[in-house]
């Protein structure tokens, strides 16, 4: 099979920019013939004033990206385009070109930018479903795309644009998410319940179980607000005699995190961005990783890291972490935002070695059974299979109507 990857990178290197990097390389490793076309959103700061205004307005529409997909498309003749991020650069635009060139196309979200501008659902560190429940228009007044109404009216009039044009289903044959509460989210949302199918995320190079615990925590991912870091912090100074936290990452809460160590006396660890072979290391020194978020999350990739090496995870009972973590058995939910809970359920880890131990190991078989390299594949090349079915009915009922 010969598949066409599209996506659209982001300036600041996140979850997304790794799997449209993993999953390519995971289909020419069982020997399938893989073609790239990508933008890069660092192109932007290259950018004369004018043509930056002029990509408010044609986010939902490439001319270049059109061109350059349908050239590739009947160069290349794949089987399949698998479509990630298509903001800013790449547009929706590549979409019309696969339909005219009658290649199927499959779509993942890792996000809710279909149904909210600013994809997190998520406004001044509170949930915010008012796009879905009323309008996209909701968005502009209060800004939340980049806290720019300008910005934020480009994003949902081209969500609207689409939505009025039936791009979003009618042109994608498969959508691809990490978690159930994703697809009900977007279902709620308009997307096409149909077309939505679930599909996780997976973790390779097995790194293993590990083997011992210097006793510390460990936070991995962005240092915003919407993770609950401040949450995180306030936790750490109910507790008399807590373990060692570590932070790996980068955001804007760096400096504030920074002095909140400070004062911490060595409980505080922030250690910035880390290579992923460095980010094992402390992770398999780990005797729990927390993640406190206030959002609903997509699916951070440090759960699957925690569950192949057997370690307790503690991550606030919302959206998809509460889809993938299963209180008690896989690891401990809290409340979000509540750092008193969070205390509590951090010490109970540290001092139940044996009970912590289990849960670990319980979310091992979690691994094994379902976020291997090769499930994955399994799972990702029957729908290809099935998209590729669906594209072929669909053109047969064109030509028939037609005859």
């Amino acid at each position: 099979m010969k598949i066409l990857y599209i996506y659209n990178l982001y300036q600041q290197p996140g979850g997304e920019n790794h799997w449209v990097e993993s999953e390519p390389q995971l289909m020419e490793a069982h020997g399938h013939a893989v073609v790239l076309y990508k933008r890069d959103n660092s192109e932007i700061r290259d950018f004369s004033w004018w043509q930056k205004g002029a990509l408010l307005w044609q986010a939902g529409w490439s001319r270049q990206s059109f061109r350059e997909v349908r050239s590739l498309l009947r160069r290349e003749r794949p089987d399949v385009a698998h479509v990630y991020n298509t903001l800013a650069l790449v547009t929706p635009s590549v979409y019309y070109a696969c339909r005219d060139e009658g290649v199927p196309i499959v779509q993942t979200l890792y996000n809710y930018r279909l149904v909210c501008p600013a994809g997190s659902l998520l406004r001044k560190g509170r949930i915010c479903e008012e796009c879905i429940d009323h309008s996209l228009w909701r968005s502009v007044r209060y800004g939340c795309y980049r806290n720019s109404r300008v910005q934020t009216a480009a994003v949902a009039g081209m969500l609207y644009r689409h939505r009025r044009r039936a791009t979003w289903s009618q042109m994608i044959d498969a959508y691809l998410v990490p978690t159930e509460f994703m697809r009900r989210k977007l279902i709620e949302g308009g997307l096409p319940a149909d077309k939505i199918v679930v599909k996780p995320n997976f973790h390779e190079p097995d790194a293993g179980l590990r083997e011992a615990s210097d006793g510390s925590a460990l936070y991995v991912g962005r240092l915003t607000e919407e993770k609950g870091l401040r949450v995180l912090v306030a936790a750490w100074k109910q507790m008399k005699s807590p373990p060692r936290l570590r932070l790996i990452g980068d955001g804007p809460l760096r400096e504030e995190l920074e002095r909140a160590a400070g004062v911490s006396r060595g409980g505080i660890e922030v250690l910035g961005q880390r290579s992923q072979a460095e980010t094992m290391e402390y992770l398999k020194k780990a005797a729990l990783v927390v993640l406190p978020s206030a959002w609903y999350e997509g699916f951070p990739h440090v759960i699957l890291e925690a569950y192949a090496c057997g370690i307790p995870i503690l991550a606030s009972r919302i959206g998809t972490l509460a889809d993938v973590i299963e209180d008690g058995v896989t690891g401990l939910l809290a409340e979000p935002g509540d750092p008193a809970e969070l205390a509590k359920k951090v010490r109970w880890i540290i001092e139940n070695e044996s009970a912590a131990r289990q849960i670990g190991l319980n979310g091992r078989r979690a691994y094994e059974t379902l976020y291997t390299a090769e499930r994955n594949y399994l799972h990702l090349m029957a729908i290809y299979q099935r998209a590729i079915e669906t594209r072929l009915v669909s053109i047969c009922s064109q030509v028939a109507s037609q005859a």
